[in-house]
Parts: structure tokens; C-alpha cells; sequence
């Protein structure tokens, strides 16, 4: 692997570090350097060892061997407590706050003296006050978290670190919940920080972010440095083949063909695959969810949810694969009402899904992975006659599944919780895929896939599209609905927002649909 040349503007050097879970290292012998002023990209795909190698410079992980070195000098870190006090802070994907807490009383939190009852706060907010300016992170200090929407809680992490003084900001995945527009406001706000003389570590799986902000970036692959490039001298394809090594053929890929003439194989005078008439859904606390929600799909036809997480996108696909029925409005496959249906049948009639959490919906960890990979299917022919499962035929089939989706695991017999959390994504889409349908629902897809299997369930899907399969497509990743869909819906708050054509696909435009500001459709 590529040796790390360190510099005297480094202030952060990480060397020959290793961490095993079990018998399975996270890292091996991995290594980084982070300069002075500098937005520094940490890429890889999913388990290559971002974000733990971040969480031992964080005091959240011990490293089995290593060293880690700050303006020069050897350090232990044993604690976040320990990570702050050496002025390192770090930004986690899934943020730790007290929902029913101010934003003030969250920045906070936790400081030594402070009290929520007996603090009057006006030293902190002029300071905190103070960070808002200089780094454009608006935020109102009296609202409530649980009253605010994921790119504002960001805010109030980053703010967070900086009141404690930190000089190195880690964020891991910072733009996944976040419109375009508040993606390209936290990126000037980081500029400011190292403007100001902080050193940012970004951690990302999204290429073309690191090009648009860092500095550098290292590619970690299996645990391992790969490679370190200023961006002046990076290109997507010199950073794809450091994360996927030689296996991935990039001129067949789907992810860098040129989609531009593709459109929808749809035929005229036939009613949709799929229409969702006038839904509304109150959940079990009586909190309407989904609100005169109306869509339709065709044959041959990519829809795309957009929506930063928690807008309704779950219930959605939920009440479409009747795991609840709508409080009002009907469903129609094919012109056929199937409000209400049993899930069994909905798969007889070629109804196909895949759920977003992989560990809790459709994946029985205890049973076997031909038994997963038919799941669903099992009471139906040609696995199951009179009540009976014909094991040999699930088997079979489960043999040339594991073929065809490149499933690591040791045959069709191995227990499901034996395999890794992409292997087990693997297992879901082919049992998605792998069957005859009509009409697919995919809900966060390649979640936990690296960018071969990606390309390769792109390849998949654009297929079902050819046989005039209707799929909606339900993902938090812009740029995939934007890659792979001929017309995207955006849904928040429960509503839609507006539906624009491949030809107008426009990401701010999206965005700005993403953050409740409706558009003529």
C-alpha cells in the first residue's frame, strides 16, 4: 500500500494503526496525516475504515497498535473527554441530543457548572453567538431540537465542538440528510473554520464532494491507506480504482455512461403499474404522516422519492406493501384496487420490495440464506406444493442467486447473521430482484453496498426498466434519483412537493422541493 509522506505542516499524524473486531481487522497497518488549514476528504467505501479510524482519534475506540501524533508529539487517547481536551472534536452521523432541550441548552450540555434551571446563559450565548457570525451557522439558541430539521441539527453539533474549543473537526457523512443548498452552506462554513486556522477531516463515500471541497483526500481500502492526492491532481476514476481496485470495469459502468437520451419505456393508453390516490396516514399517536399523497408509475418507468430522512418515505413504501393500511385514499396496481391486500398476495401478483432496514424488516438472522433469499416466496410455487417447501429447488435456486448478486457466504446453507451488513443487502436485493415482477419498490437500495455492487444493482434495475417493470425508487442519495430515474417526486412533511422530468432535472430545484417550497408539475 501507498506509504504517507509527512510534512512539518502536519498537525496530526496517525501511523501503523490496527484495530481487529473478532478475527476481522478494521484496520490494517492504516495510516494519515491531517495539515494545518486544510479540508482533508477521508474516502472509501462502505467498511474500508473511516470511521473507525476517526473513532480512535476520537477516544471512541482503543487501537489494537499504533501511533497518533499531534503537532509532533506522541498522545493517548483514551476517552471523547480526552479527544476534546487535546481539541479534537467530532460531528457523527446520527447526532446525540436531547430532543426536548433549546439549542443553547444542547451546545451546552454537559460543561462543567452548567445548569439548565439556574443558568441564566448570557455569557454563553454571546460567545456562541459570536461562532454563528463568523461561521454562517444561523440557528435560532431558543428553539427546541425536536422542532428542527436535520441540516439545523447539524448545525448545533458543529457548534457544539467549536464552543469547546476545538482546532480539528471530524464529520462523518455530514451531507447525507441535507438538501443541496445546505450541503453548499456547509461547505462555506468549513472554509471559513480553516480560513480562521482549523483542520477539517471529512469523511465521505460521495466523490464528487471531496472535489468540490477538500483539500486532499486519502482512500482507505480494507482498512489500508491507498492513496493521498491534493485535489488539483485528482480525477474520479484515479479515486475509483483506489477504492475498488482493478475489479470494477469503468467504461461498462452505469455510473459513468451518459444517461442523457435515456427515457422511460412507457407504453400510451395504459393505466399505471402503480397509483396512489389521495393517501393520508396518521400513526399510531394520532400524527398525520402522510397527507393527500398522490403518485403514479408506469411500465417501464423510474420514479424517485426524494426527501431528506424522517418525511414520510418509510410509511410510504410501507402502505404501498401493505404492512398498515391508509387512514384515507386507495392503491391501484395495474387499475386493480389492492388497498388492504395480504402481502403474500401482493407478491403473487409481482409486487417485489426491498426494505430499507435490512436487520429488522425481511431478514431472519437465525434461518439460513437460501431460506432469506425466498422469504416471502416460500409458500408460493415452484418453492412450496401442498404446504410443502421443496428444499432442493430453494437450494438450487439459492445457489445461482448467490451466483448472479455476488454474495460472500459460504453456500445457501450458512446462517444469515454469519454474513457481513452488505452481504446481507446483497440477499435482500436479490431476493427483490431475483424474481418475476411487475412492479418494484426499493426503498435506500444500495445502502451499505460499495461502488461495484452499486453499478452492478444500476445494471439490474435499468434491465427490469427494459421489460417495462414499473419501479419507485425511494432514496436519500440526490444523486442517484438523478442518475437512474425519469422523473423524480419530492416529499416533505408527508406531501409532495412537485414531480419534475428527467429533461428539467435540476438539483437546487430538488433541493428547494426537498425543503417544503412547492413547484408547478
Amino acid at each position: 500500500m501507498a506509504e504517507i509522506v509527512q510534512t512539518s505542516a502536519d498537525v496530526l499524524q496517525m501511523q501503523g494503526v490496527y484495530k481487529s473486531f473478532g478475527a476481522r481487522y478494521a484496520l490494517n497497518n492504516a495510516s494519515f496525516n491531517l495539515e494545518a488549514r486544510e479540508i482533508h476528504g477521508l474516502l472509501g467505501g462502505n467498511g474500508a475504515g473511516k470511521t473507525t479510524l476517526m473513532n480512535i482519534l476520537y477516544g471512541l475506540y482503543r487501537e489494537d497498535k499504533g501511533t497518533i501524533k499531534l503537532h509532533g508529539k506522541q498522545v493517548e487517547i483514551n476517552s471523547p473527554k480526552d479527544a476534546i481536551a487535546r481539541g479534537i472534536g467530532m460531528v457523527h452521523q446520527h447526532f446525540l441530543q436531547v430532543e426536548n432541550y433549546t439549542v443553547l441548552e444542547n451546545i451546552t450540555l454537559g460543561l462543567p457548572g452548567n445548569n439548565r434551571f439556574s443558568a441564566d446563559y448570557r455569557d454563553e450565548t454571546r460567545v456562541i453567538s459570536s461562532l454563528i457570525e463568523r461561521f454562517g451557522l444561523q440557528v435560532d439558541l431558543h428553539a427546541r431540537i425536536e422542532d428542527l430539521p436535520m441540516g439545523t441539527r447539524q448545525k448545533v453539533e458543529i457548534l457544539k465542538a467549536l464552543y469547546r474549543g476545538v482546532g480539528i473537526l471530524i464529520l462523518d457523512e455530514p451531507s447525507t440528510n441535507l438538501t443541496p443548498q445546505e450541503v453548499d452552506g456547509l461547505f462555506k462554513s468549513l472554509r471559513e473554520m480553516v480560513n480562521e486556522g482549523m483542520s477539517i477531516v471529512f469523511i465521505t463515500h460521495k466523490l464528487q464532494e471531496v472535489l468540490d471541497v477538500c483539500d486532499r483526500i486519502t482512500v482507505l481500502r480494507h482498512g489500508c491507506h491507498v492513496l493521498t492526492l491534493r485535489r488539483g491532481e485528482a480525477t474520479e476514476e484515479a479515486f475509483i480504482r483506489a477504492m475498488v481496485g482493478e475489479e470494477m470495469k469503468i467504461q461498462e459502468s452505469v455510473l459513468f455512461a451518459d444517461h442523457a437520451r435515456r427515457s422511460p419505456v412507457v407504453a400510451s393508453g395504459q393505466p399505471p403499474r402503480l397509483y396512489v390516490d389521495s393517501v393520508d396516514y396518521k400513526d399510531a399517536h394520532g400524527v398525520e404522516v402522510l397527507r393527500n399523497l398522490t403518485l403514479d408509475v408506469h411500465a417501464g418507468e423510474i420514479l424517485g422519492i426524494a426527501g431528506v430522512a424522517g418525511n414520510g418515505q418509510r410509511e410510504l413504501a410501507e402502505i404501498i406493501m401493505q404492512v398498515y393500511p391508509p387512514s384515507s385514499g386507495k392503491i391501484y396496481l395495474d387499475g386493480r384496487d389492492i388497498t388492504g391486500m395480504e402481502a403474500n398476495r401482493l407478491l403473487s401478483l409481482g409486487v417485489s420490495y426491498i426494505p430499507e432496514d435490512r436487520l429488522h424488516d425481511g431478514f431472519l438472522p437465525k434461518a439460513s440464506v437460501a431460506h432469506n433469499l425466498i422469504l416471502g416466496w416460500h409458500h408460493q410455487e415452484p418453492y412450496s406444493k401442498r404446504g410443502f417447501i421443496d428444499w432442493a429447488k430453494v437450494s438450487r435456486e439459492a445457489v445461482e442467486l448467490i451466483d448472479r448478486y455476488n454474495i460472500v457466504t459460504n453456500g445457501p446453507s450458512e446462517v444469515g447473521a454469519n454474513l457481513s451488513g452488505g452481504n446481507i443487502q446483497r440477499v435482500i436485493i436479490a431476493r427483490g430482484m431475483g424474481h418475476l415482477s411487475t412492479l418494484l419498490v426499493a426503498h435506500n437500495p444500495t445502502r451499505g453496498l460499495d461502488i461495484p455492487s452499486m453499478d452492478a444493482f444500476y445494471s439490474l434495475l435499468l434491465a427490469k426498466k427494459e421489460v417495462r417493470v414499473g419501479i419507485l425508487l425511494i432514496s436519500e442519495n440526490l444523486d442517484e434519483l438523478i442518475l437512474m430515474c425519469d422523473r423524480i417526486a419530492a416529499l416533505y412533511r408527508g406531501e409532495i412537493m412537485g414531480v419534475i422530468e428527467r429533461s428539467r432535472f435540476e438539483k437546487y430545484e430538488i433541493g428547494r422541493m426537498m425543503s417544503g417550497v412547492r413547484t408547478d408539475t
